[in-house]
């Protein structure tokens, strides 16, 4: 959320409970004002509609940040207001119909892959686990009494995201995601990881829906507004002292990014056919087939040598190229040796270090994996300064490709301590933290998106950047190359199919910073899960010493008060 909507949401907040008529007496913010009766709320369903229309706009190609605040600010005021089983029902259908609408847009899976039934199942189960945050609130709510019951909805918000976030897609669908250029927001993340940032977006819903159930009776939700308030206004305030006190002052490096230019492709694609790229990644190439993508895979990596060396020959110091793909290097498995010797005599003749994305086709491969998606550094000497296997396959690529062993390559050099990923492996902020952890000043994270793709998954990734200290080049064929300094920074970009020249420059800084985030991990996302078992045992606590039969009825919708 921008500085001007966090004034807007803030703005809405508090002016429209100085609008609303208050009460008679003035109880605290810890004191309980409404008893839930079961009374019909007519209201309910314009709330559902309303929640389906902004969650719309909460993901995909529509995402806008707002949206991503209001939207389950209307889906919990609607389960607030219905039976539990009912209300939680309904959220589900809208969860499961938006991301239904996502997967069709084609954000989650590669040109060539489509989702078949299990896949929709999975996604009718995970939306399924996204609205439990609605029926913890539904159930646990109204049986504590004051502002603590705010946090109820965020807390498990937060946990379950977390808990997703060790799933196939990591964190890819994360709320928190919509934020993207907020920079003041965004540097939260620093400290508390993404959790910190889905937490404030939930629990805004929550004080919203609280507020809401008082009438927006100023008196009443003064102090409950405030305190959210004033937390948004420090961490908003804090976000833009570090950014204006704290940029980095370090010394550059010039450093190229490059993809197989679009002419390069063309050749490649009219000498190898389709069917006989499908045989190759499929294990089922014959020799024949092998040496005519031998041939085909030449024309690409021809390509990506010489502009290596036009870009060294620029004055840059380090040349990434994206993960192997249609666009980036592809070899066969008895031709690579062959490839990182010719590679190797590139960096010792330029003085570069080259960190190569490669697709390795592996030859009689059975029954799988078929493909090798690597990155290869070398250094300046022309040695090869490691060899790293990509760890986190895309949904679609499991059984295909060898998966990596997890460990986040870590190497010393003229130019900061360098660490490499690849493309998913992103979505894994547990995983990049190795590189946090470690020190890291620079991370490549070599890639390859596809247009439907383009340029969420490159947004996302710079979220790592600001959570590890370390400035991040991210090259990616078909798709938004982009390079950001550890505070978020756009340095450089360039997006593979509204350019000419498939190529990225930046002068990154040298050296990293150290940061809460890298030391502590995910430690607020804990302190979610605690919290909410906290919380939970308080609501038993209080519901034994009162009855509770109209604790889960749902709420009248609030008329104002005469």
């Amino acid at each position: 959320m921008s500085i001007d909507t966090s004034r807007s949401v803030t703005f809405l907040l508090l002016s429209s409970t100085r609008c609303a008529e208050s009460k008679r007496g003035v109880p605290t913010m810890f004191k309980r004002t409404i008893t839930p009766t079961r009374t019909p709320n007519r209201l309910s369903y314009l709330w559902l509609a309303m929640a389906a229309a902004l969650y719309l706009f909460t993901g995909g190609q529509w995402a806008i940040p707002l949206a991503a605040w209001l939207a389950p600010l209307f889906l919990l005021r609607f389960v607030r207001t219905q039976r539990p089983l009912p209300g939680l029902l309904l959220a589900w259908l809208v969860r499961f119909a938006v991301a239904a609408i996502f997967v069709l847009q084609g954000t989650q899976f590669p040109p060539g892959t489509s989702p078949g039934i299990g896949y929709y199942a999975l996604v009718l189960f995970f939306s399924l686990v996204l609205v439990l945050p609605y029926l913890a609130d539904r159930l646990i709510t109204p049986r504590l009494q004051g502002f603590v019951a705010t946090l109820v909805f965020p807390l498990a918000f937060t946990m379950i995201e977390y808990l997703i976030s060790f799933g196939p897609s990591g964190t890819l669908n994360s709320i928190a995601y919509t934020q993207y250029g907020d920079l003041p927001f965004l540097q939260l993340v620093s400290v508390t990881g993404i959790w910190g940032i889905t937490f404030l977006i939930t629990w805004f819903a929550a004080v919203v829906n609280w507020a809401w159930e008082q009438h927006f009776a100023w008196p009443q939700v003064r102090g409950g507004g405030l305190l959210y308030a004033a937390i948004l206004a420090v961490v908003l305030l804090g976000g833009s002292a570090r950014l204006v006190l704290f940029s980095p002052q370090a010394t550059l490096v010039r450093v190229a990014g490059l993809s197989a230019s679009q002419a390069a492709v063309a050749a490649f694609n009219k000498q190898l056919p389709q069917e006989t790229l499908s045989l190759l990644q499929s294990g089922k190439a014959t020799q024949a087939d092998r040496a005519l993508a031998r041939s085909a895979f030449t024309t690409l990596d021809d390509d990506l040598f010489a502009r290596s060396q036009q870009e060294a020959r620029a004055g840059a110091k380090i040349v990434v190229w994206p993960e192997a793909s249609p666009t980036g290097a592809n070899i066969l498995q008895e031709d690579e040796p062959a490839l990182i010797q010719r590679a190797g005599t590139l960096a010792q003749q330029e003085g570069i270090y080259l960190d190569m994305g490669l697709a390795v086709f592996l030859p009689d491969a059975g029954n799988g994996p078929f493909l090798k998606d690597e990155a290869v550094l070398l250094d300046p000497t022309g040695h090869v300064v490691w060899t790293y296997e990509i760890s986190h396959l895309v949904p679609g690529g499991q059984g295909l490709y060898v998966q990596g062993d997890g460990k986040v390559p870590l190497i010393e050099s003229p130019y900061g301590r360098l660490a490499g990923v690849i493309c998913f492996d992103l979505d894994y902020p547990g995983m990049v933290r190795q590189a946090g952890q470690g020190g890291a000043d620079l991370l490549f994270g070599p890639s390859d998106d596809w247009q439907a793709f383009d340029p969420l998954h490159a947004q996302h990734a710079t979220f790592r950047a600001i959570e590890n200290g370390f400035s991040l080049v991210r090259e990616a064929s078909r798709g938004l190359s982009i390079t950001v300094d550890y505070e978020g920074r756009v340095l450089a970009s360039s997006d593979y199919f509204t350019t000419d020249q498939q190529v990225m420059v930046a002068y990154v800084p040298m050296h990293g910073v150290r940061t809460i985030y890298a030391t502590i991990g995910d430690l607020f996302a804990w302190l979610c899960i605690i919290g909410l078992a906290a919380l939970i045992g308080l609501a038993i606590m209080q519901s034994r010493k009162r009855p509770s039969a109209a604790a889960v009825a749902p709420l009248p919708e609030p008329q104002p008060t005469r």
